[in-house]
């Protein structure tokens, strides 16, 4: 029985690739996001869980080609080309790393790229890649209240901000403060927690009634 091979699927073109070699080992690195509450007299401030970070899938891939003497950047080019924004979306591709029962959604991070054997004229025919993979995580927010234009924006609230003077600043509209307050279960609009996320609606679109 063959040995599975390890896959990336570009989820918008359906296009696969196959790894030459199966990675040796991977590193699934996953973590939490925590604020420190400052609070005066206190030599070590009481911290706040904020959030869960994405993960991040971290490996190297082997490419050789000497045997064909063919120049190895015609298959690592697969693997750099997923760095690319789509033109239509204007942000690089979603993928899918699989291997075995492992499967991944992600965007690939970052490449680091190290040649290693060369033809006489120069040409690389040993590479190995060094990838990051970031989870990618789909989010639906649905607006229930008002007419509004262009995507949200997710920001993390600063020490002293209000949700008026956020509002303000991102919609130049503070009195959308509602709004802000609606969409993230916000009570109390006076009593933000620094370092938390918060979502802040597209800008309203402004129509004339006569």
């Amino acid at each position: 029985m063959s040995l599975e091979k390890a896959s990336i699927t570009n989820l918008q073109t359906g296009e696969l690739i196959s790894v030459m070699f199966n990675p040796e080992e991977y590193a699934l690195d996953i973590a939490n996001t925590f604020a420190e509450i400052g609070i005066n007299g206190l030599k070590t401030p009481p911290i706040q869980y904020v959030r869960g970070n994405a993960r991040n899938l971290k490996m190297e891939l082997f490419f050789d080609t000497f045997e064909r003497r063919e120049d190895v950047r015609n298959q690592t080019l697969q693997i750099t080309g997923l760095l690319n924004n789509n033109p239509e979306t204007q942000a690089p591709p979603i993928l899918l790393f699989s291997w075995g029962g492992f499967n991944f959604k992600c965007v690939l991070e970052s490449v680091g790229q190290r040649f290693t054997m060369f033809l006489e004229d120069g040409t690389p025919v040993r590479a190995t890649l060094t990838v990051s993979f970031k989870e990618y995580q789909e989010v639906n927010i649905e607006i229930r209240k008002g007419l509004f234009i262009g995507p949200p924006t997710i920001r993390n609230i600063v020490e002293g901000e209000t949700l008026s003077k956020i509002a303000g600043n991102v919609l130049g509209d503070p009195s959308a403060w509602r709004e802000i307050a609606e969409l993230n279960n916000i009570d109390n609009p006076l009593k933000l927690i620094p370092g938390n996320q918060l979502i802040v609606p597209p800008i309203r679109r402004i129509t004339n009634q006569t």
